[in-house]
């Protein structure tokens, strides 16, 4: 596995272990804090099944996971795409407040573009 494709997957655990605690998230796959520890430092890799999990919870496909360690070439995503991944995994309080900032800003736009045609 090359340098850029470890990178990638250390970056997509963390994303998929989000808030969680090291020991919370390998209680949630069935593996130790330590086994998380050292997969969020490139020691080790999960096996094929945690990794399908961690590809589930994050929004990837195991595919894409697997493409990484073979040492194809990583493509970055989109920050849209990336916010939406993280969302899809969020608490729904937390979604909820994302939700409703976004219904603010487009109030706020729909305002804005009333009052410039009435005064055209």
């Amino acid at each position: 596995m090359n340098i850029e494709g470890r990178e990638k997957l250390v970056e997509v655990i963390k994303l998929a272990r989000g808030s969680m605690s090291q020991r919370a998230f390998g209680k949630l796959l069935g593996v130790s804090a330590t086994a998380v520890q050292l997969w969020e430092k490139g020691v080790n890799v999960p096996d094929t099944e945690n990794l399908a999990k961690i590809a589930a919870i994050s929004g990837y496909k195991l595919e894409e996971i697997l493409g990484y360690l073979e040492g194809k070439p990583v493509s970055e995503a989109s920050e849209l795409s990336l916010i939406l991944r993280q969302i899809k995994y969020m608490p729904l309080g937390q979604v909820a407040m994302i939700v409703q900032a976004a219904a603010e800003r487009i109030a706020a736009a729909a305002e804005s573009s009333g009052d410039k045609a009435k005064a055209s």
